[in-house]
């Protein structure tokens, strides 16, 4: 509660103004909690006076916390006001003031209290005014000081060692430290009055109030330890303590001893060096950061100092050099502590140490407390405090009990161990609640009679606590300490040897070095120093050189980057051979077996990228472990990836595994250096980029080679990963804790239906696909496995929110008997690949697929009964879907004229019908929002009705207005259109409708359902009134209008939301729809100017149209991932700009309707100007979204350049089949086993389409020639020009002619029904006749234009593609006349015969030349017919 106050403070200083809110309201919060906990605290102590301060402290922090959200508010308002500013953190201090009150007054452990006030009294000796001189020499004074001083920080060592053992050595550590700080602070003030003046002395009691603070907060942190071992940064508190104690009495002793310099510095130091941090930190696992050539280097130049300085005399210098040796040294000993531990733990024998589930020393310690407290409780002596006290200590203990029991039950996996954990703690509750109220009794009465009925009420409590002790004291739950191998405690020896003696010969090094500084004219002890310097000097070398060898994951990143080294040299050998085409086929395994290896190798590679990753960064111990388990994966890697390549007949799928495999090699080396520079260390920022990169690319590696595996699983029957990823997902499904659920129940199990859905569609097409197009089904296997992944999470979420946990289970069981099916399925998929004729796998796999539908609606089963009224939403939802969608075909019906009634009705025999409905329809939408509220079955009952009634109202909005006849299909399309908008409404309801169920009134759901209520309201009024309106000619256009307004406002909504669409489109199509709003603003505007209903309600309907295409179309394009923020923001703008520069120009035809002047119809044009310029503004931010590329999609040239490329991409397809076609000699028939047909098939869809948009681009120059006055708008003469006489657009004829009789001849040549000379002859008619549209283009238009230049293009690639098929086809016949062998007759009357019959057939062919020849001579005088005539004198 004061950390939601303070930071109210805080952020109002930081000028927020949301956040100071949200700490008001956590203050508000906790002074909720904090009043009830006061009450109770005051209700079960039998001590009044306890009670009133207690409750006194809480008004206190009440009142307090008022006036600072007071005072926080008007610091709000006026945020420059110093005076606010200062009465607010003066008001905070108070509140902080009141809370360490209100925690005073609350018992607590005892253990060192006694302590505490011992140290507290004799501090008071430091509060007189003048100390009396002293009466012991200054050398006797300082000696038994510094004595006092060694055994006070014995002591302090002796309190923190107490902690990690029982608690009667830390009651005997307490009582002993403050005996020997009551010694030191005597000797302390003896010591003071030794001082020659007031000042020295003032310094002196100064320093042991210091002292006295410092081991008053030694004493807390060791009690805070000794009760919460576990407690977060405990440890670290009491070593500081600990430490605050040495260094404070260092202090003193400097400031007394300042007579003997060098002599402080050297007792100091010898200090430190015994209470150095070295067992704490042998346990630590985390590798702090040391800067060993800094600190070496400081070390080196302090020795030498110390030595120099004490020839010399000069002792300020020397004691200088020895604080300074003292603190690296013990920097050291502290580096080499936790990397001894990292070594250990890192060897592959060892394992780190891990939390337990629960404490079994607090359940220990609470159970004592407890049954002490009991005893007190039920003592004939005990007087009413006592009974408070032993009251107040049974709560907090049974407290943290049950806490510590849900704690536990959240985390355990074993279900029997969550039920006992929480049946536990009932029994504990309810035993505690029992004898609080014999209590309460007690304390009013302390009768016999009560308190022994307070004896037995303890009975069942101390049983309840001591069976949870005992539960509690399972091996399973305990804290599994660090085992060190007898291999790593052999790595630790050197590291550990050296620091003990570098530790060793320090200390002998300062204490020789303090007698030399008092008699530096000691030659043996000169010598003695040296020796010592040199012992330090080798240790320290040692030590360095140990821990460098002996870092862990060093070894094993040379020894993994050394193997994976080996493996690419492995691949790259594999890969050359592959390129000579002899790598040898592995014949020992199968290829589906090698699959599934290399497969199972690729995944389990991906799943140590992570924890590598997180080791290098910051747990070095788990580095070795990690890294040798990578590299173990590599060389069956490279044997599964070389084997499967070896078996792989196709050379470029080859080379795709091999260099797959190659890529991930070379990112895992790339890993392991990253790895190897980071060595676990969470400091070494510099390297942490490089490895999240090195990262990244190794996953990339992993999915790059799993989707070649999956395609080729999916290619020939292989479904192995397929079903490891189903079984994966399963098994996520068993996980105990699973991640903090973002979402509710409504939202998982909206998604979970999707999925199951997905999946039932995917199994019933499945069906399909087994008997007609069995190579399908690898595809749609694979997708089976996608949607079932994400069915598996969603479920799991699902199953962790849904209530009770009964129904969680079921949800988890019916997805997991789904992914079985689903699994079935999939093998039965691959099966019937690897061999499509097979029934009986067809039949199989039939069944397989109805089980997995039967087990999708179990799925949806269970999610009903986890919210039947939800899941109804969903259901409801879903059917208004069809019935928009089935809205949408009648509109295309009515469009066309089509929409008719089948017998003679009028709307007036329907009108009633749908007022009827439509009431029917508000009725049920009320129910429904109020079901949102209500129970599950209500709303449930709710959702279906609606969407009963809805589709009841669709049916007679349709029959209404086919009644109105395809005479008027714009009144029809108004009609429909108010019904699909309360469709849509409707559908939105339902889904908010579901988001809010359940939800308390303020949740922010409920006012999306209110605004969501408010919206379907409006479109049934909107219908209403258009039915009434719909058989009135001169308002029914003012109604449609008004109707289309409101749909746009509608539609402007869900466009500026903030939800991302899910689909994308092109900026093409973003430009295609601007054309839609260009055309119904003319027509708004005629509509304006002539004001007849007709032109309104076409201008309504296509108005609605135009303007939901165009910001559907600008929001997908917008949200396209290549799209950039700035352009996404401007097209959304200008997106909406436009749109409401529409409703602004379709409201002023709303009220030039209403009230018709001229004065209002001159205004048209401005509305109209400001739409285009809106439109103008769209179409520039959808070119920027395709950059600098972007081309106008409608321009005819560039359709025509886009459709003759793909022609001439489909022409040389087809150019390669011809080649590898061999027709048969005798008989002459097509070759069944080639598909070529299918190749002509699409080169004459391709062609079509590029002749269509030839003929468009030849429409539109002709146009612009007859603009330009170039050539006549009617011709004289139609065939004065010849094949010229309609300019471009004979030309693009010609060229769709030529291509038409290709496809024929390529076609009957296939089927053996025509000659390869045909084939050749159409082939060289398309070069032609494209040519000619070129020469057509180049003289009629603009020579240096774009539109040319790409049309250019276009028309020289047709042209090489004709040529390639035409060589091609030659190729073919030339082979054919080959081939034709001729035999010739032995016999000589038969051999006669045979030239006989040559030269009749030689003749033959010789006429039917001839004849040929004349008949082209009378074509061509037929057309020299329309010659002019010297044209044609000049032919003769």
């Amino acid at each position: 509660m004061l950390g939601s106050a303070l930071n109210m403070e805080s952020n109002w200083k930081s000028d927020g103004l949301s956040s100071p809110g949200v700490a008001a309201r956590e203050t508000a919060q906790a002074l909720k909690t904090l009043a009830q906990a006061a009450r109770g605290v005051a209700a079960s102590t039998t001590d009044p006076a306890a009670a009133h301060a207690m409750l006194d402290s809480a008004r206190d922090v009440m009142e307090g916390s008022a006036m600072l959200i007071q005072e926080a508010k008007q610091a709000l308002i006026a945020p420059g006001d110093a005076e606010s500013q200062q009465r607010l953190a003066q008001v905070a201090k108070a509140v902080s003031h009141s809370l360490n009150n209100c925690v005073n007054c609350l018992p607590g452990q005892k253990d060192v209290d006694v302590a505490l006030k011992s140290i507290g009294e004799s501090s008071k000796k430091l509060l007189v005014d003048s100390l009396p001189p002293s009466t012991k020499p200054f050398q006797e004074a300082q000696s038994e000081l510094n004595q006092a001083a060694a055994d006070l920080n014995q002591s302090a060592g002796e309190v923190v060692h107490a902690t990690r053992g029982q608690s009667g050595e830390l009651a005997a550590a307490s009582g002993k430290f403050s005996d020997d700080f009551d010694e030191f602070l005597d000797a302390g003030i003896e010591m003071a009055g030794q001082a020659q003046t007031k000042e020295d002395q003032i310094q002196v009691i100064g320093n042991l109030k210091n002292i006295s603070m410092a081991s008053s907060k030694l004493l807390l942190a060791a009690k805070s330890l000794s009760v919460d071992p576990g407690a977060p940064n405990a440890k670290n508190l009491l070593a500081a303590a600990a430490r605050a104690v040495t260094e404070s009495i260092n202090q003193l002793i400097t400031l007394c001893t300042q007579q003997a310099p060098g002599q402080k510095e050297c007792d100091n130091a010898l200090r430190e060096l015994e209470v150095g941090p070295w067992e704490e930190n042998v346990k630590c696992s985390k590798l702090s950061e040391c800067c060993w050539p800094f600190v070496l280097q400081v070390l080196g130049e302090s020795m030498a100092g110390i030595s120099q300085n004490a020839k010399t005399g000069d002792l300020p210098a020397f004691g200088e050099c020895v604080g300074i040796a003292s603190k690296a040294l013990c920097g050291l000993t502290e580096a080499a502590a936790q990397a001894a531990y990292l070594v250990g733990i890192s060897d592959p024998n060892s394992q780190a140490g891990h939390q337990g589930l629960v404490d079994p020393i607090q359940f220990a310690r609470a159970n004592q407390a407890i049954q002490m407290a009991c005893q007190n409780l039920v003592d004939p002596g005990s007087s009413p405090s006592q009974v408070l006290s032993a009251a107040t200590i049974v709560a907090k203990h049974t407290s943290a009990l049950c806490n510590a029991c849900r704690i536990a039950s959240s985390k355990t996996a074993n279900p029997v161990a969550k039920r006992h954990f929480v049946q536990s703690a009932k029994e504990v509750a309810n035993s505690t609640a029992n004898l609080v109220k014999t209590i309460k009794a007690l304390d009013g009465d302390f009768s016999e009679d009560n308190r022994n009925k307070c004896r037995i009420a303890t009975a069942p409590l101390i049983e309840a606590v001591e069976n949870l002790t005992a539960f509690a004291s399972n091996p399973e739950f305990v804290s599994i300490p660090a085992q060190i191998s007898s291999e790593g405690s052999q790595a630790q020896e050197p590291i550990l040897v050296s620091a003990k003696t570098m530790l060793e010969s320090s200390s002998y090094l300062i204490r020789t070095a303090r007698s030399l500084a008092i008699n530096p004219k000691d030659p043996p002890t000169w010598s003695v120093l040296a020796g010592h310097s040199h012992t330090v000097s080798d240790s320290i070398k040692s030590l360095i050189t140990s821990i460098r060898d002996k870092a862990p994951g060093q070894r094993e990143c040379d020894y993994s980057i050394d193997g994976i080294n080996r493996c690419i040299r492995d691949i790259e050998q594999a890969s050359l051979a592959a390129v000579s085409q002899s790598l040898a086929t592995r014949d020992d395994i199968s290829v589906e077996a090698l699959q599934e290896q290399l497969t199972s190798v690729v995944q389990e590679i991906g799943h140590l990228i992570d924890p590598i990753a997180t080791a290098a960064r910051g747990e070095a111990a788990q580095l070795g472990h990690k890294v040798t388990q990578l590299a173990s994966y590599f060389e069956p890697l490279i044997l599964a990836a070389v084997g499967v390549a070896s078996k792989i007949l196709d050379h470029q799928q080859q080379m795709t595994v091999l260099d797959q495999t190659k890529t991930l090699a070379e990112s895992a080396l790339q890993m392991l250096y990253a790895a190897k520079e980071g060595g676990g260390n969470p400091k070494a920022q510099h390297t942490h980029d490089a490895i999240t990169e090195a990262a990244q690319l190794m996953k990339e590696a992993v999915d790059d080679i799993m989707v070649t595996l999956n395609e080729a699983a999916s290619e020939v029957g292989l479904v192995g990963g397929m079903v490891d990823a189903i079984a994966e997902a399963m098994s996520k499904l068993d996980e105990g804790t699973p991640p903090e659920p973002k979402g509710t129940f409504v939202d998982y199990q909206t998604t979970v239906v999707k999925y199951s859905k997905a999946i039932a569609v995917t199994a019933q097409e499945m069906m399909t696909k087994s008997v007609t197009n069995p190579e399908e089904l690898g595809g749609l296997a694979s997708q089976m496995t996608s949607d079932y992944g994400h069915l598996a999470l969603q479920g799991q979420m699902a199953a962790a929110t849904a209530e009770p946990e009964e129904i969680g289970f079921q949800i988890r069981t019916r997805v997991q008997d789904l992914g079985h099916g689903c699994i079935f399925l999939v093998q039965k998929a691959g099966a019937l690949q690897v061999c499509p004729t097979d029934s009986y796998t067809k039949k199989e796999l039939i069944e397989c697929a109805r089980a997995v539908t039967e087990k999708v609606s179990l799925v949806l089963w269970a999610l009903q009964a986890g919210n039947k009224g939800t899941q109804a939403c969903i259901t409801a939802a879903t059917a208004v879907s069809g019935i928009i969608a089935d809205l949408d075909t009648t509109i295309m019906f009515a469009t066309a004229g089509t929409l008719n009634a089948e017998n003679s009705e009028t709307f007036a025999d329907h009108r009633e019908n749908i007022l009827k409905t439509a009431k029917a329809l508000v009725e049920d939408t009320k129910l429904l929002v109020s079901g949102a509220a209500s129970t599950p079955d209500k709303l449930a009952q709710a959702a279906q009705s609606s969407a009963a009634t809805i589709t009841q109202l669709a049916e007679v909005v349709k029959l209404g207005a086919a009644s109105l006849g395809s005479d008027d299909p714009e009144t029809q399309v108004v009609l429909i259109n108010a019904i699909k908008d309360v469709a849509k409404a409707l559908s939105d309801l339902i889904s908010a409708t579901k988001g809010a169920a359940s939800k308390p009134a303020d949740d922010p759901s409920m006012y999306q359902l209110k605004g969501a209520a408010k919206v379907m309201v409006t479109n049934v009024t909107s219908l209403l009134k258009t039915v009434k309106a719909v058989e009135d000619e001169a308002t029914r256009g003012t109604r449609a209008l008004e109707a289309t307004i409101e749909c746009i406002k509608q539609e402007l909504m869900v466009f500026q939301s903030k939800d991302v669409p899910e689909k994308t489109s092109s900026p093409e199509e973003s430009i295609r729809m601007t054309k839609g709003i260009t055309m119904a603003t003319a027509k708004a505007v005629a509509a304006g100017n002539s004001c007849r209903q007709e032109d309104v309600i076409a201008t309504a309907n296509l108005s609605r149209k135009a303007v939901s295409d165009m910001l559907t179309a600008c929001k997908q394009a917008s949200f396209h991932p290549d799209v950039s923020d700035e352009v996404r923001t401007r097209a959304l703008r200008f997106g909406t700009e436009c749109t409401l520069g529409y409703l602004d120009l379709l409201e002023h035809v709303l009220v030039i309707l209403q009230k018709p002047t001229p004065e209002l119809k001159q205004q048209l044009a401005a509305f109209s100007k400001r739409v285009a310029g809106a439109v103008t503004e769209l179409i520039q931010a959808a070119e920027a979204m395709k950059g600098t590329e972007w081309v106008d999609p409608e321009d005819p040239t560039v359709i025509a350049e886009t459709e003759l490329l793909g022609a001439a991409a489909s022409i040389e397809a087809a150019a390669k089949k011809l080649e590898q076609l061999k027709p048969r000699a005798k008989p002459k028939q097509a070759d069944e086993t080639l598909d070529f047909e299918e190749q002509i098939l699409e080169a004459a869809k391709s062609i079509a389409a590029a002749t269509s948009a030839l003929v468009k681009s030849a429409s539109a120059a002709q146009r612009e020639l007859v603009a330009q006055g170039k050539v006549g708008s009617i011709p004289a003469n139609a065939a004065d020009d010849g094949q010229w006489s309609q300019g471009l657009i004979s030309a693009a004829r010609m060229v769709a002619a030529a291509t038409s009789s290709l496809c024929e001849a390529a076609n009957a040549s296939v089927q053996g029904h025509a000659s390869e000379e045909k084939l050749i002859s159409s082939a060289k008619q398309v070069a032609a006749s494209t040519a000619q549209l070129l020469v057509a283009c180049k003289v009629k238009a603009d020579q240096d234009s774009e539109a040319m230049r790409r049309l250019q293009a276009a028309g020289n690639a047709v042209k090489r593609a004709s040529d390639n098929l035409v060589r091609a086809a030659q190729k073919a016949a030339f082979g054919k006349a080959d081939d034709d062998d001729v035999v010739v007759k032995t016999k000589f009357v038969g051999g006669i015969a045979q030239i006989i019959a040559a030269q009749e057939e030689m003749l033959k062919k010789e006429r039917e030349l001839e004849e040929a020849r004349k008949k082209l001579a009378q074509i061509r005088q037929q057309q020299y017919k329309f010659l002019p005539t010297e044209l044609r004198e000049d032919e003769g």
